[in-house]
This record gives structure tokens, sequence and C-alpha cells, in this order.
């Protein structure tokens, strides 16, 4: 990844953090590795473990940030956050993803699929 699309991801996952303590969710852990790919951020809602990939593109023009989410993407997620839920012992979770269009110094564009997977 180049460092421009580093400071892109990094903006967005900010912003996603952000968004999501705005909406009362307490963030518990970001960027975590796992056997089968990383976490973004980790999250708590109640009793429920919110796994959340953040997806960010700068422009809409040709297609969504969500549209990054392949479906080797969704198996990907899917074991990392069943294996990270095996190792602490979470019995309630979910998996979100978080869209964010824009770039740094802009206001982000933000759209939250809850329960996506």
């Amino acid at each position: 990844m180049t460092s421009h699309n580093q400071r892109v991801g990094a903006w967005g996952e900010e912003s996603a953090s952000r968004y999501i303590e705005k909406r009362g969710l307490k963030i518990i852990a970001r960027n975590i590795r796992t056997p089968y790919g990383e976490i973004d951020i980790i999250a708590q809602q109640g009793d429920v473990t919110v796994f959340i990939e953040v997806k960010t593109l700068t422009s809409s023009k040709n297609f969504f940030p969500e549209h990054n989410v392949t479906a080797r993407k969704r198996e990907h997620m899917q074991n990392a956050a069943q294996h990270y839920a095996a190792e602490h012992e979470i019995e309630h979770w979910q998996i979100d993803v978080i869209a964010v269009e824009g770039k740094p110094g802009s206001e982000p564009i933000i759209t939250h699929f809850e329960n996506a997977l």
C-alpha cells in the first residue's frame, strides 16, 4: 500500500472510530491481527461485541467503498471474528462494515452496514 493509501486508510479508520463512539459503542481494540487477517475495529455495544471492517475511498465515482468487501474478504472477516471470539470467550458478536468516502481534511461520508455478515 502506498503512503497516500495508508494516509487515506488511517483517516477512514479514525473517522469510523469517531462515528461509532458518537453512537454509543465503546472501542476496545483496533488493528488486531489474527491468523485470518486484521480486524480494523473491535467495539462493544451492550453485551454484543462488534467486529468492524472499514473500507475507505476518496471518491465513489466508479464504485462505493463497500464494494471492496469481496466474497474472499467476507470469508476472512468471518474467520478472524470467530477466531478472536473463541480466544476471548465471546458469545454474542456481529460483523459490521463501515464505508467511508472522502479524504483527509474533508468531512467524511459514512455508511454503516450493521450485522453485515
